[in-house]
């Protein structure tokens, strides 16, 4: 059986490779091993957006926002995704908190 991090290094690779619904499955895969596997599901964000599926885009970039609250990235991909589908608003609100996010961590160092 494979892990979660082996089941996510595949969907790399297959997203690299343009199998984005391949890609989809493995990061899946490696989610129901790890549901709070920030990296994977930043990798299914992206996997579904490259498949024009936005409403599964944006619910996995939320997931990451509650994952990784903190995370500057989740955010940006949240809005990312918001923009793609039409949803300016929501994009400009999202793009907002990963700014503060990015804020608070320049603010740590």
């Amino acid at each position: 059986m494979a892990t979660a991090e082996e089941l996510y290094d595949r969907a790399v690779d297959l997203y690299a490779e343009g199998r984005h619904a391949e890609a989809v499955e493995a990061y899946r895969q490696a989610l129901e091993i790890d549901p709070g596997f920030a990296d994977a599901l930043h990798g299914l964000t992206m996997a579904y957006a490259e498949l024009g599926d936005f409403e599964s885009a944006i619910a996995t970039a939320k997931r990451i926002t509650e994952v990784s609250p903190d995370d500057p990235l989740g955010w940006t991909s949240l809005s990312i995704c918001y923009q793609r589908n039409g949803q300016i608003a929501e994009a400009e609100a999202a793009s907002a908190q990963a700014k503060i996010r990015e804020w608070k961590q320049q603010l740590k160092e």
